[in-house]
């Protein structure tokens, strides 16, 4: 019998072993025959296995090396697993899609899921969809509306890109060693680009970064270096209002008026 891995503190692993959360994380998905499926950090196979029998085949991305060949072995005549040994901050799923689309699953580090969240945007155009189980003080960040406490910039930049959708919520217990953090699965499915065609991104990723970057301030003050009163208002924005008050088109519309002049 092999031994169980032990969970490493530097790669944030929290190996998820509830029968039952991962039987409703299948469901959720749907995996299907055909599907082009990629697992970010499978750790020691939980969800890859119910994920490979369902697709035929998937594609697997980890970093710990020493996970690699037991989940070989796990997978062994179950299906076609392809492992990608590396960070997932330097995969290409552009390239990886190689013109079709990706559906992304992950059990995420916590330590860095919000790269890997601006990582997968980066390939937005190349995703069907991504079901991720995350920290949920993240998920709630990421779906939060306009006005609440916890509406910031990884609720903008992620609204503009996918729809949101929290779907379930983890305990602690449902993972070896158990987090000191709830958790809960979201699902993201990239919207169409129209919305953010014209729009300079690195311009509208400052100006966003830098309204929140300092809540108490009104736009006028937080944005300065980047627009004036006056931009503000040709972009349908109170100068007195702040950041956490802003709907996330209010940014993108910002960010147009001020590319124009």
């Amino acid at each position: 019998m092999m031994e169980a891995h032990i969970p490493r503190k530097r790669f944030g692993q929290h190996f998820l072993h509830d029968q039952g959360i991962l039987r409703r994380i299948v469901e959720t998905v749907s995996p299907q025959p055909g599907d082009r499926i990629v697992e970010i950090g499978p750790g020691e196979g939980a969800l890859t296995l119910p994920l490979l029998r369902a697709a035929g085949r998937m594609t697997a991305i980890e970093l710990d090396r020493d996970l690699i060949e037991p989940l070989r072995e796990k997978t062994s005549g179950i299906g076609e697993l392809d492992i990608i040994s590396a960070d997932v901050l330097t995969v290409d799923f552009t390239a990886l899609a190689n013109g079709s689309k990706l559906r992304i699953v992950g059990n995420l580090p916590y330590n860095i899921s919000t790269p890997i969240l601006f990582h997968c945007l980066d390939h937005s155009a190349a995703i069907q969809d991504m079901h991720f189980m995350l920290q949920k003080e993240v998920v709630d960040r990421m779906a939060a509306p306009p006005g609440s406490k916890t509406y910031g910039r990884l609720s903008v930049m992620l609204q503009l890109r996918c729809g949101v959708e929290p779907l379930l919520h983890v305990p602690p217990s449902a993972f070896r060693p158990p987090p000191k953090v709830e958790s809960a699965v979201v699902r993201l499915v990239p919207l169409s680009d129209s919305a953010l065609s014209d729009v300079d991104a690195k311009l509208l990723g400052n100006i966003v970064r830098a309204a929140f970057g300092q809540r108490r301030k009104t736009m006028s003050n937080s944005v300065s270096q980047f627009a004036t009163a006056e931009d503000l208002v040709d972009a349908g924005i109170d100068p007195r209002a702040r950041a956490e008050q802003l709907a996330p088109h209010a940014f993108v519309n910002l960010a147009k008026v001020v590319s124009r002049r």
